[in-house]
């Protein structure tokens, strides 16, 4: 599903006159398929450099409450900061899903390798999805492109399912869900995703701390 919605961003950097190598890197580089379409869509407007990278780094700011809930994860005494800076880019949708999934049931000392074993394999596996959609979309029905793009989105939401195991869990999905329409209509473009997914998610920890302080059973 993931390369699925990949194929998209490939065939958006054709539609704009950029090679093939470009849409690839910008996988390898950015690793956030929201984030390649404002790329390519801001260069496509002809918005200005400095605006394009503020725009792709707030669409992306949502990546920094996923960092630093998997971070401690895989950290162990003595890991040099350059080998935490390189996890952090790979955390990604799927990547962070997997990882907060399986790595707490890891040994610490396996936790870094599979990650990073992981994580590159599914970037590789976007780069060449991303590559064929250059290539490929230009053969392929408009709704059926543009269907593609929203692979992603309802394969994060499969995952996070797949996912929960407490009551918590469900309610801050269902309080995120909740709160997306309000966050995009009152929060700048770029941060309407990570207002509304703290705001939901602090409200859900709350609901289980005050259920947990009035004697009821924990989520």
């Amino acid at each position: 599903m993931l390369m699925c919605s990949l194929v998209g961003v490939g065939g958006l950097c054709r539609d704009i006159g950029y090679p093939p190598g470009a849409a690839v890197l910008s996988t390898l580089m950015i690793w956030a398929a929201p984030a390649q379409m404002v790329l390519f869509g801001s260069i496509a407007a002809g918005v200005a450099l400095p605006a394009i990278a503020a725009a792709v780094s707030l669409s992306s700011i949502r990546f920094v409450p996923m960092c630093m809930s998997i971070l401690p994860l895989v950290r162990r005494p003595g890991t040099p900061t350059w080998l935490l800076l390189l996890i952090a880019h790979f955390v990604a949708v799927t990547a962070w899903v997997e990882g907060m999934r399986r790595l707490p049931d890891m040994p610490q000392h396996a936790r870094i390798p599979y990650y990073l074993g992981f994580a590159n394999t599914v970037m590789l596996a976007a780069a060449f999805a991303t590559g064929a959609g250059y290539f490929l979309i230009a053969e392929l029905p408009p709704p059926l492109a543009a269907g593609l793009l929203f692979t992603s989105p309802v394969f994060f939401t499969l995952s996070l399912m797949a996912g929960a195991r407490r009551a918590l869990d469900w309610l801050a999905i269902g309080l995120g869900f909740a709160a997306a329409p309000l966050a995009a209509r009152l929060v700048p473009a770029g941060l309407d995703l990570l207002v509304g997914g703290l705001g939901a998610g602090t409200l859900a920890y709350l609901a289980h701390r005050l259920r947990a302080r009035g004697g009821g059973r924990p989520a």
